[in-house]
């Protein structure tokens, strides 16, 4: 019997590496161009049992035009751009593909993590100046020796942990904060753990954040939490960007509370007008932000490697999902 599968996006050059994946017993539907999930053909929406996401959203009034659909597949780790509560109504599983990417973003983290503590954007801005700056160091709270640092991770999943296996070889003292795990992860890692995210905020002198945007944490860190930092914290984001209120982000960093910070993520991705004013303060190169400041375009994920692995991965958790033996990284309704 064969199922169908619809890609809600044609994000590559050929069919080859599905074809390869699904086997004949696997109807595979590209679109030919794509914009949102509205632009898909009615007959093919209708026809599919299982739906591949990249990057649009599929809300409530979206599923109506799937009657037969059984999974959804979001091609990359989170979801939440997925209404699980709808396809949880349905009996539509929700997956995802949480083992790509993770050492890219690791190695993303804590590049914007060093490149900021090292001085390294400071003496980027300071050298290319007219006239360059002094042929010297400089003398700032941003720059410290990782070693005298804590350094603090929100979220202890893949990431987290590829990215406190990295700081931990670097010399800073690691805590991490995740309420989910069970007790004793902190001792197989050789790390510490606190039992609230209060706790490891007051000792953080530089925090990465890698928990999943869920309703607990969605705004989890703003103004009042940011101030719970040590004055001189750098503040790195690879997760999700409503994570943190980044109105209060940017307070913080303008005010020298924060000496840098370093997001891939914001509220709103692509941004649309009006920006938010940390963004904008970016572009306009705005004199508390230089050498201070780095934002990247959601772009910590890749790498050739990485954009193969979600293209694989992905095919082989629906083919599982849909023609078995078993389904796999299904996200559970109750996390939800």
């Amino acid at each position: 019997m064969t199922v169908t599968v619809l890609y809600s996006e044609n994000a590559y050059p050929d069919d080859s590496v599905e074809r390869r994946i699904y086997g004949p017993d696997v109807r595979v539907i590209f679109p030919q161009s794509s914009t949102c999930l509205a632009d898909l053909p009615d007959e093919a929406c209708a026809a599919a049992e299982g739906l591949m996401i990249l990057r649009f959203k599929v809300r409530r009034e979206d599923l109506v035009r799937f009657p037969r659909l059984r999974a959804i597949c979001r091609m990359g780790v989170g979801y939440d751009n997925l209404d699980r509560v709808a396809a949880a109504e349905r009996q539509i599983m929700i997956l995802n593909v949480p083992d790509y990417g993770t050492t890219e973003v690791a190695d993303h983290a804590m590049a914007l993590a060093l490149g900021l503590r090292r001085g390294l954007l400071l003496h980027l801005e300071a050298q290319r100046a007219s006239p360059p700056a002094p042929w010297r160091y400089i003398i700032d709270p941003l720059v410290r020796r990782s070693g005298v640092q804590t350094f603090g991770i929100i979220g202890m999943g893949r990431i987290g942990t590829a990215v406190a296996l990295r700081a931990k070889a670097f010399g800073f003292r690691v805590v991490f904060y995740d309420p989910h795990l069970p007790n004793g992860v902190e001792l197989g890692l050789g790390i510490g753990r606190t039992r609230t995210l209060d706790e490891l905020l007051s000792q953080t002198d530089t925090l990465s954040v890698h928990a999943p945007l869920t309703p607990e944490t969605r705004g989890m860190l703003g103004a009042r939490e940011l101030a719970l930092l040590p004055k001189g914290a750098v503040v790195v984001n690879t997760a999700r960007g409503p994570i943190i209120d980044i109105d209060a982000l940017g307070d913080a960093l303008r005010s020298g509370h924060l000496s840098g910070v370093g997001i891939d993520v914001v509220p709103v991705e692509p941004p649309v007008e009006p920006v938010p004013a940390l963004l904008r303060a970016y572009r306009d190169r705005a004199p508390w932000t230089i050498g201070r400041l780095i934002i990247t375009p959601h772009s910590a994920y890749f790498t050739p490697e990485a954009w193969d692995d979600i293209r694989s991965k992905s095919a082989e958790t629906m083919r599982a999902a849909l023609l078995g033996p078993r389904p796999q990284n299904v996200i559970p309704p109750d996390s939800y």
